[in-house]
């Protein structure tokens, strides 16, 4: 009996993950470990100021992403939205891309203006464009390879870190590694790997990248997308990168013709079978 129902598990999260649904922001890298100078130069801090909160204020935020081109910074979709919808523009009084800071409280690195930002079609996927040319980084690959189930990516992001039992503001770029759990049409799964089983996105590590390491190349995967609260053992939801390699190079070579508003309002079929998936998990007492 178990047997089946595992087995009708795993046929639930591949239909979830074949299906695009509303993310709800990822809570960042938890148990994750300090990157060194000059490693993954390519990571982006994204600041936020000015953001519209409830009540007519306004409040910060940040997401992480990675610098793809010189004036173009990959993230998560849900990164520029206003309530329930993503944006192709930005939404913040100012935002701010930090390149190559691997200490954030050093002055090291570039900060650019962001100027505007265009959301992919049915992915949790935004481009944001910058002000000016970032010089002297080589930004990351994307890759056009799908990820494949088992395989062992990195990602690096700016968000929350464990410790003494809660989390905190990250004051350097965090990274660990992730297993690849399942593979969908439009999402994967993936699980911390190394240092710890518990290493998991955090909140503010929505956008960071997921990439391969090979002989020393780097290869964009996916993007942060969605998650339980940090840190956890088990799967957190990111965005495919490689079957968006079209609407990237278009996008870049002709930036006005990119979407508009998608909506994120309402759970979708997938939502909801990965809202089961996950309950069953946790009365099951199997790793999330």
């Amino acid at each position: 009996m178990l047997r089946s129902v595992r087995n009708c598990v795993a046929v639930l999260v591949l239909c979830a993950l074949a299906v695009p649904w509303s993310p709800r922001p990822a809570h960042a890298i938890a148990y994750g470990e300090n990157a060194r100078d000059g490693d993954y130069r390519f990571s982006v801090l994204l600041t936020m100021t000015g953001l519209p909160a409830e009540g007519g204020g306004t409040r910060d935020s940040s997401c992480s992403g990675a610098l793809i081109a010189p004036r173009w910074v990959i993230t998560a979709g849900h990164c520029f939205r206003d309530g329930d919808r993503r944006l192709s523009r930005t939404v913040a009084e100012r935002t701010t891309a930090i390149v190559g800071r691997t200490d954030l409280r050093s002055g090291a690195g570039q900060e650019v203006e962001v100027v505007a930002a265009y959301q992919a079609e049915g992915a949790d996927v935004a481009l944001a464009e910058l002000g000016r040319e970032v010089t002297g980084i080589a930004p990351l690959r994307v890759g056009t390879r799908p990820p494949a189930t088992g395989e062992v990516l990195r990602l690096t992001g700016f968000g929350l870190v464990a410790h003494d039992g809660g989390t905190g503001p990250a004051t350097r770029l965090q990274t660990g590694l992730f297993t690849v759990g399942a593979v969908g049409s439009a999402l994967i799964e993936t699980s911390g790997r190394a240092p710890r089983r518990d290493t998991s996105p955090c909140r503010h590590d929505s956008g960071g990248p997921y990439f391969r390491e090979r002989d020393g190349t780097l290869a964009l995967a996916a993007v942060v997308s969605s998650g339980p609260a940090c840190p956890h053992r088990g799967p957190d939801l990111s965005a495919r990168t490689d079957n968006l390699t079209g609407w990237i190079s278009d996008t870049i070579a002709s930036p006005g013709r990119s979407y508009g508003p998608v909506g994120l309002a309402g759970l979708t079929v997938a939502a909801i079978l990965l809202a089961s998936v996950v309950a069953w998990r946790r009365r099951a007492g199997a790793p999330r």
